[in-house]
């Protein structure tokens, strides 16, 4: 059996961040975790009000799944939809939603 010297593991080491990136992209995961963040960042990204009247959420081929308990609210959401779309995806740094449906 061939044991590494400390020389030749320290060629092979590598962040563990990297790894784990590579790790999550080879599983298709990283799109989920951006996804995830979207929906932790919710009241960040939207405020306080909105994020209180947002009963449910989450992201599913590229749509972004909204239930309100305000029909007000969800109206206007409805009126800044290109705005909501814009902002979610420039927290996630990519294009992981292209339309909005309200429940």
């Amino acid at each position: 059996m061939a044991y590494l010297n400390e020389r030749d593991r320290d060629k092979n080491t590598k962040p563990l961040g990297e790894l784990v990136e590579k790790l999550l992209k080879a599983y298709r995961l990283d799109e989920k975790m951006k996804e995830l963040d979207v929906v932790d960042a919710w009241e960040e990204m939207m405020g306080k009000a909105v994020a209180a009247r947002t009963q449910q959420i989450y992201i599913k081929n590229n749509i972004l799944y909204l239930v309100l308990d305000s029909s007000v609210m969800r109206e206007e959401l409805l009126h800044g939809k290109s705005i909501i779309i814009q902002r979610v995806n420039e927290f996630a740094q990519k294009e992981i939603i292209r339309d909005i449906w309200f429940g």
